[in-house]
């Protein structure tokens, strides 16, 4: 079986479930065998219900902001001195 075909069987198998139980299957909605297959082809498994259509992709604000340093209290850039 090619990846391809085996991110299509992955995908496959988190709708399917999806489709009988009516919401976004959890881990414990397979056996370890179909669940530990599907998390080695889709990675973790928020990841794997992101490629299944099954849950919003976070988005992540990578920007950080200025932090209060614990002995002044003011802002600064995170590092204590």
């Amino acid at each position: 079986m090619t990846d391809a075909e085996k991110r299509v069987w992955a995908v496959t198998q988190l709708r399917k479930k999806a489709v009988q139980i009516g919401y976004a299957p959890q881990k414990a909605d397979f056996d370890p065998v179909t669940l530990s297959r599907i998390k080695a082809v889709l990675g973790p498994w928020p990841r794997a219900l992101e490629t299944a259509g099954l849950k919003e992709k976070k988005i992540v604000n990578k920007k950080k902001h200025p932090r209060k340093t614990r002995q002044t209290g003011q802002k600064g850039d995170g590092h204590e001195r």
